[in-house]
């Protein structure tokens, strides 16, 4: 998703961050992970399906609070192969986000340093492709935090069940709609909504189905997953 780059390329501008030696080492440990082959079949690769929460919608100035990932391998969930946290907080966000996410204003204060957390995160995505429904917001809320507390990008390809589904299942939904329209389609139920794990865990089974349907259409990859999905952008944007 380069154009995101192009959008948010005028917005905020970090200062260059000097990490500890051991953050440092961890950060190049990861940088050295070799790159996936995503030309693999969906049932021979890791994929982790990512949701945050965030301070608000505003992906250029509110704050990542809370990040969750499962993991969908081989094509199944393995519940212990997650991730959850949530990053310290300098300022506490608003009564009313509160009341969204559920992330009170003790839990954010005493949540993890956050280059900590976001090395965890890297450590445990590894290179994997990273799944999300409307990945845009994932995609750029963990970029910036990143880029403030890291100094890097992430640089690994994201796939947006927003897209890809409706092409995988033009006779049900030929739109883009909300992830519960699809949820409820297929009759998956979420446990805690705007939860980032919860909602990763739900959206995980949504990969599976699409997993499913990818393979018996011959959409059998990460790659074709991402081709399908910048073509379908293409399509409904008009190029």
């Amino acid at each position: 998703m380069r154009w995101l780059k192009n959008l948010f390329g005028g917005g905020e501008t970090f200062a260059a961050v000097d990490l500890p030696p051991a953050q440092a080492a961890a950060l190049e440990a990861w940088r050295q992970r070799p790159a996936e082959d995503f030309t693999q079949p969906h049932f021979r690769t890791r994929y982790v399906v990512v949701d945050v929460e965030a301070s608000g919608l505003n992906m250029l100035k509110d704050n990542l609070i809370s990040i969750g990932a499962v993991a969908v391998g081989g094509g199944l969930i393995d519940p212990a192969d997650s991730f959850q946290a949530v990053l310290r907080q300098e300022q506490v966000s608003s009564h009313e986000n509160i009341l969204i996410h559920g992330i009170g204003g003790s839990a954010q204060q005493d949540g993890m340093e956050p280059a900590a957390a976001l090395l965890a995160f890297l450590d445990y995505i590894g290179k994997a492709p990273l799944v999300a429904y409307h990945a845009e917001f994932d995609q750029a809320m963990i970029d910036r935090a990143l880029q403030r507390y890291l100094g890097v990008s992430l640089e690994l390809p994201w796939i947006d069940l927003a897209w890809v589904l409706p092409e995988l299942f033009r006779e049900r939904i030929d739109a883009q709609v909300q992830l519960d329209d699809w949820l409820g389609l297929f009759g998956i139920g979420n446990f805690l909504r705007h939860n980032a794990v919860a909602d990763a865990y739900a959206t995980a089974q949504l990969l599976q189905v699409a997993l499913t349907r990818g393979a018996a259409r011959g959409k059998e990859s990460a790659q074709v997953f991402m081709d399908t999905e910048k073509a379908r952008r293409w399509v409904r944007r008009g190029g």
